[in-house]
């Protein structure tokens, strides 16, 4: 299954045949299958995790009385490695059974897509799309025609999307060719739990973080353009680890979070300070466990902004992802922090973390009030949005 969807990633001809073929049969397969108005399927980013919004929302629907009497089911590409709690039912992703069950829910939640590059969505099915985090890349129709990351045939599906702010209602509605009305402010679910700002003392324990170190939490975006032999995206660790090591080692300890796309190209071992997290579950508690964020192009900062704590920008590769990928925002006057293109001068601006806390932190709070005008009741407004348009 790998192979195959490497291939059908990389070869547009290999993609077409799949589409028109696949979205064919599933829906003659349709046909026959009746909509079960009790039934909610869930999916995160394709099948790759239990986590993110999906699972906030599907949660908060365990809570809710008026969901009682639903049928849950999750789709996963590894169902035997992931637990997921309460009533729902599991099905392997791609597998036919799964494609039955897009036939059959009367509602689709996602953070990405259900329909796995094809076109298979009745009219009735109704589909919540809560995306994964507010765009600083160029994404869907936005895309320049050249990337190395064709276009599906079909862009994202939403009947209903989730926005933090106006900006989001503005850049979703372009890029996914989404009637304005679909697109509400709703916060994401996925942050609810970073507006309560709960106890981050057990979670630093578990991580084996001393109490007297500051705790960095580094988030970079992968890059799809940086491709080695295989095709296979690739990229780089862009520290030298042993002068953080000898800078910032006796004060700091950075939780090291690598995109999953190239995580298992990266290694940090060796590095006291450095603390793997890329296979960690819940990225939630590794920001609410965090005293800072550095990152370079991700949403994450969007995310991070509720929480009003100092961010950094790493951009060392900035004319270049520039160019291969587009940027909606111009970082240089948007984000709430200096642009560090070298090393040196991010590691300069951490030693004096301590003082610039405070000025950072208040900056972060104005980013937030600008982006992210809604959080903090995401799961709760999108359980109210399905219950009262969708499924009373």
């Amino acid at each position: 299954m790998n192979k195959l969807s490497y291939l059908l990633k990389t070869s547009r001809f290999l993609y077409a045949v799949y589409f028109y073929l696949m979205s064919g049969l599933i829906r003659f397969l349709g046909l026959f299958v009746r909509i079960d108005d009790k039934l909610i399927l869930f999916n995160c980013y394709g099948g790759k995790k239990y986590d993110d919004s999906p699972k906030a929302i599907y949660e908060e629907m365990l809570r809710d009385e008026r969901f009682a009497g639903y049928r849950f089911c999750w789709a996963l590409q590894s169902p035997s490695s992931v637990s997921v709690p309460g009533p729902a039912s599991i099905v392997r992703s791609d597998s036919f059974k799964y494609f039955l069950m897009t036939q059959k829910a009367r509602v689709w939640v996602t953070n990405s897509s259900m329909e796995r590059g094809l076109d298979i969505k009745k009219k009735k099915t109704f589909c919540l799309n809560t995306w994964h985090g507010t765009a600083i890349k160029v994404m869907g129709a936005d895309i320049k025609s050249d990337n190395k990351s064709f276009k599906s045939k079909v862009l994202v599906r939403a009947d209903v999307m989730c926005a933090q702010g106006q900006y989001d209602v503005d850049t979703f509605s372009r890029c996914f060719c989404l009637p304005v009305s679909s697109l509400r402010i709703t916060g994401l679910p996925r942050n609810d739990a970073l507006a309560s700002c709960s106890s981050v003392s057990s979670i630093r324990s578990s991580l084996g973080i001393p109490s007297d170190k500051t705790v960095l939490l580094y988030a970079p975006t992968f890059r799809e353009y940086t491709k080695g032999d295989s095709n296979e995206i690739v990229l780089d660790i862009p520290m030298t680890l042993s002068k953080w090591q000898s800078s910032l080692g006796d004060r700091f300890v950075v939780l090291f979070r690598a995109h999953y796309e190239v995580a298992r190209h990266m290694n940090i071992s060796g590095y006291p300070m450095f603390i793997d997290v890329s296979s960690y579950p819940d990225l939630n508690e590794l920001m609410l466990a965090s005293d800072a964020l550095i990152s370079d192009y991700s949403s994450i900062y969007f995310d991070y902004s509720v929480m009003h704590k100092p961010m950094y920008c790493f951009a060392y590769d900035y004319d270049d992802y520039k160019k291969n990928r587009g940027m909606y925002l111009d970082l240089k006057s948007e984000l709430p922090c200096e642009i560090h293109f070298f090393e040196s001068s991010l590691i300069d601006s951490l030693m004096c973390f301590s003082s610039e806390r405070s000025a950072l932190s208040a900056r972060c709070a104005e980013f937030q009030s600008k982006y992210v005008t809604e959080y903090g009741n995401g799961a709760s407004k999108c359980c109210d949005i399905l219950m009262d348009e969708v499924l009373s």
